[in-house]
């Protein structure tokens, strides 16, 4: 294939790319498909300089940019219990995020972020200031931890002066976050495209489920705004909030993933897919820890 050169892809210098993993809860499960596409086309987390993650897609990041590979993150998801996440049995009470932290320390160790061999960042949200935070240093398990906090199902994480809140509420696709670190192009990934359907009922919870979903979609905007390739599976008929489906989720990120190769292959010759083209990048309250 023209793509290769000696097995390697034949890369142009002087590019930097990122890759950006979006949130979904569960639906993160279609993350490991895309990853499993790219090993299969040759493409290595080394190839890109920098890695950010949202919530779910955070987690999958994290694990990228220490050098995991698909089968060792399949093992993982495939050990998960949900009980050792979500602990707090109580309705209406949330949890602590102990279970998530756990899980990063069991599989990466308890190191700092500036430890992962590529550069990477979780992204969250400050409730006490409600600005967006991005965290490039500082303990990973933590960060990773606050990424993932969806307000009520988990307690907000202390970091820092931060208490944080999933990342999903300012940025959960957060492909504009490699280019604030100088990254020419990016690949985003959206597990949840379709969060934005509708409902009939006139219930409380699927009244506010609904309404939450309609702005979360505000966020997503802007990822699909500084990515220059989407990859984005189809998911909705998986719960956001179950295992339930895993290997259908993955089978469906790798299947989007093949699909778009043509163009992650000609951007990680580091060969524009066409005439740049100058965007108007939201300019928000976010701030960079450790950046």
């Amino acid at each position: 294939m023209d793509f290769f050169k000696n097995g390697i892809l034949n890369r142009r210098k002087n590019t930097r790319i990122g890759i950006a993993f979006g949130g979904g809860g569960t639906r993160g499960f279609a993350h490991l498909g895309v990853i499993k596409a790219f090993e299969e086309y040759g493409i290595k987390a080394s190839d890109f300089d920098f890695i950010t993650g949202t919530s779910a897609g955070s987690i999958v990041g994290a694990f990228y940019a220490a050098g995991m590979c698909y089968a060792q993150m399949l093992e993982i998801a495939q050990s998960i219990n949900e009980s050792e996440i979500r602990t707090n049995k109580i309705p209406f009470m949330p949890s602590k995020t102990d279970g998530i932290q756990n899980l990063i320390k069991q599989n990466l160790g308890d190191i700092n972020i500036e430890n992962l061999p590529i550069p990477f960042a979780a992204v969250a949200c400050d409730i006490k200031t409600t600005r967006e935070v991005i965290l490039t240093k500082g303990n990973l398990a933590k960060a990773i931890a606050g990424s993932c906090c969806v307000p009520g199902i988990f307690v907000p994480v202390e970091f820092g002066d931060y208490h944080l809140c999933d990342g999903g509420l300012k940025n959960t696709i957060p492909a504009s976050v490699p280019k604030k670190f100088g990254c020419d192009y990016v690949v985003g990934v959206d597990v949840n495209k379709d969060r934005t359907y509708g409902t009939d009922s006139l219930k409380v919870i699927d009244v506010a489920s609904c309404s939450i979903r309609i702005l979360m979609e505000n966020t997503a905007i802007r990822g699909y705004l500084a990515a220059d390739v989407m990859i984005g599976p189809e998911t909705r008929r998986f719960k956001a909030s179950k295992t339930d489906g895993m290997m259908d989720m993955i089978e469906e990120g790798y299947k989007e993933a093949i699909d778009k190769m043509p163009d992650l292959l000609m951007l990680l010759q580091r060969k524009p897919l066409k005439e740049k083209i100058k965007k108007q990048f939201y300019k928000g309250d976010e701030e960079v820890y450790g950046g």
